[in-house]
């Protein structure tokens, strides 16, 4: 996890009350799919209970789980970058609540405000170390000399 465990914690309150005035609540069922690798990244969400499995295709086999998101996680930070397009895809594990939030209405407060952008910013770009770090860490478990990774 980033040093501030959830995304609104990042910022001081008057900034996060603007945040969240964006949100929206969902309810989604189990395995509904979000997002697909490749395909326009118009959203994010924060999780509020459930899992959320991130996957990646591979040719000629299903797609691969790569992560699972859980409470308070940030899902999705493809909206944050240009060209706006998903690295992978997403699904619901089981029943999923979260905050939903419109990509292009966040960026336009980042842009108008530079003390909530600068938080949200540093926030998914820690997020995104922390899960490359994880992965690569998984990577070497399976992949590498007999410990390189953090596993047993």
């Amino acid at each position: 996890m980033p040093t501030v465990k959830h995304l609104f914690d990042a910022m001081p309150p008057d900034r996060r009350r603007r945040l969240t005035e964006l949100a929206h609540e969902v309810s989604l069922p189990r395995a509904t799919r979000l997002f697909e690798e490749g395909r326009r990244a118009d959203r994010f969400w924060i999780i509020r209970t459930g899992r959320v499995t991130l996957d990646q295709r591979v040719p000629g086999r299903r797609a691969a789980v790569v992560e699972t998101l859980g409470r308070d996680e940030v899902l999705g930070w493809s909206w944050l970058f240009p060209p706006y397009l998903w690295h992978f895809g997403a699904e619901t594990v089981g029943p999923v609540e979260a905050h939903e939030f419109d990509a292009t209405l966040v960026r336009a407060l980042c842009e108008n405000d530079p003390i909530l952008g600068r938080a949200v910013y540093r926030y998914v770009a820690e997020t995104v170390a922390e899960r490359l770090h994880g992965t690569r860490t998984r990577l070497l478990d399976l992949y590498g000399p007999q410990g390189s990774g953090a596993g047993p």
